[in-house]
Formats: structure tokens, C-alpha cells, sequence
């Protein structure tokens, strides 16, 4: 929305809905995913819900904001996590700044509020040792009493490319490049037009193209790579938790943080690091100080 249109659309007395639907307008505009648009609408919805219908822009105070957010927090029925409220203060600064930045109200009533802060804590990951040792007990199961490949297959292919779960089971035999000098090379695919970006490629290793061949003749693969459900998955890695008796419970989360912090640690840099994760880099900010922390959790463990 240009400055002449905002202005003669949106002024002090304009009711809070009509520009929030403005708001939405210049978010899109300005290329925000459509989840980003659907959460700050519903955060700024709300608010529109508390206070009395016939109040304009420019009659919201910093004590009407302040009020609005203690009921969020301590007197609305709904609970409201601190991750929920720090985006909802998000979503007030960035909307009453936007309104103040283009002249439609002459002070910004949000500019006080103080934003809360959550950090998350940092992820559990597998040690190289634990990893290793995971792998070892993995391919174990391939000559056990009853040979089981897929836990290796699986196990292996996550250590090494960080894929998430629904990316594992939305692989197909055509995303497949085996036949490459140095290994081969996965090519990480979405139906869905908006997570586009989360599209890449990475490569694995000869030894994992040589063991998928093998499971894939002996389990007949043909189209899906793992034609199995979400929990048979998750059953895997858990036998491979069993196998190697460690106390981590193995997960494909646990693994994707754990081939992150491995490239780190390797030097990998981090733009490749990021692109192999599939996230923006508005994302890979908190991912990257995270990755930091648990690769020095692990240089702090090797030399004491």
C-alpha cells in the first residue's frame, strides 16, 4: 500500500477492524507467508474483540494495551502461553508502529510495552560417541535373528540429512539421484505451493545408497520409500534405542538437531548448514544460536 493510498484510506478515526484488514493487505503485499498473515490477524482480531466496538485507532491508549494484555494473561478463561503472548505483543508493536510510521495516528501506544522474551530450551542431540554407537547397534539389526534393515536405512539417512519426519515419509523412489561420484543425492519435495522454500537437495553417502539398495530390493520399494505409517517410524528409531541401550530416546527431531551440530562442529559453514535444514533465514537466527550453544555443550564434554 503506497503512502497516498494508506492516507486516504486509513486516519485516527478509522475503526480497528477496517485497518487491520488495511494491515493485512500491506502484509501480504509485502510477501509474508500466509501463516503469518492468518496469526497476526487473529492476534490484532482479538484485541478488536476486547475493547468497546466504536473505538478508533487513535483513541487506543498504552493503558488499554496494558489492560488487554493482562487479561490475556491472568484473567481470560483460554490459557495463553508465553510463547503465544510474546507473539501477541509482536503483533501490537508491529501493527500500532506501522499505523504511527505512516501518519495515521500521532503516537504510538505500544511503544512502551515491553516484549517478553521466551527461549525455548535447547534441543536434545546425540553425542558423536552416542551416534556412532546408534549406528553400530542399527546394522546390527541387519544380521540379527530377525534382519531388520529399514532402522539403518532410516537412521542413517536422518544423521545425514537432517530430513524431518513427514519429509521421510513424503519421499518418493523419483526424488532419488544414486548414481553420483560422490554418494547420492535426495531431492527434498512439497505439493503444497507455499513451503516451496523448503524445497533442496542433499547428498548422502555411498554407504547409505549402498544399503538402500539393498533394503529397497528386499522390501520390494517401488514408489514411497518408507510405505509405512508415521508410528511404524518412530518404532524404528526406537528399536535402535533398545539395540544400543542408550538413555536418549532416539527421535527424528533428536537426529535432525544432532546432523546439525555434527556439520558445526565439522566447519561446515552455515549457510549450508541452514539450506540443508530447509529454513529462512529469519528462522536459522534462533536455529544458529542454538546449534552454537549445543555444539559448545559438546566441546565443553570432549575436553574435560
Amino acid at each position: 500500500m503506497s503512502q497516498e493510498s494508506f492516507s486516504a484510506h486509513i486516519n485516527s478515526s478509522t475503526m480497528l477492524l477496517p485497518a487491520i484488514q488495511a494491515w493485512k493487505i500491506y502484509l501480504r503485499d509485502q510477501g509474508r507467508s500466509m501463516h503469518t498473515l492468518k496469526a497476526f490477524v487473529a492476534d490484532l482480531s482479538l484485541l478488536a474483540s476486547y475493547l468497546p466496538p466504536d473505538k478508533t485507532v487513535g483513541q487506543i491508549t498504552n493503558a488499554d494495551l496494558e489492560n488487554y494484555l493482562n487479561w490475556l494473561s491472568k484473567e481470560r478463561k483460554v490459557p495463553c502461553s508465553e510463547k503465544t503472548l510474546s507473539r501477541r505483543i509482536t503483533s501490537l508493536k508491529s501493527f500500532f508502529r506501522w499505523l504511527n510510521k505512516n501518519g495515521a495516528i500521532p503516537t504510538d501506544p505500544a511503544d512502551k510495552i515491553i516484549q517478553k522474551t521466551v527461549t525455548s530450551p535447547l534441543p536434545q542431540v546425540l553425542t558423536k560417541a552416542e551416534a556412532a554407537k546408534a549406528l553400530d547397534a542399527a546394522d546390527g539389526l541387519r544380521t540379527s535373528a530377525k534382519p531388520d534393515h529399514r532402522p539403518y536405512v532410516l537412521l542413517k539417512l536422518v544423521l545425514e540429512t537432517a530430513l524431518k519426519k513427514g519429509e521421510c515419509l513424503s519421499l518418493f523412489t523419483n526424488h532419488l539421484d544414486l548414481d553420483t561420484p560422490e554418494g547420492g543425492i535426495i531431492h527434498v519435495r512439497y505439493n503444497n505451493s507455499s513451503k516451496h522454500y523448503k524445497e533442496r537437495k542433499v547428498t548422502v553417502s555411498p554407504e547409505w545408497v549402498e544399503a538402500y539398495k539393498q533394503y529397497a530390493e528386499l522390501y520390494q520399494i517401488k514408489d514411497q520409500v518408507f510405505p509405512w505409517s508415521q508410528r511404524r517410524l518412530e518404532y524404528l528409531l526406537e528399536d535402535v534405542t533398545n539395540a544400543a541401550k542408550l538413555d536418549k530416546h532416539i527421535s527424528f527431531d533428536m537426529c535432525r538437531w544432532t546432523s546439525a551440530v555434527s556439520d558445526l562442529l565439522d566447519g561446515v559453514e552455515s549457510d549450508t548448514i541452514r539450506q540443508k535444514l530447509g529454513i529462512s533465514k529469519i528462522q536459522w537466527r534462533e536455529v544458529y544460536n542454538k546449534l552454537k550453544n549445543l555444539a559448545n555443550e559438546q566441546t565443553t564434554v570432549l575436553t574435560n
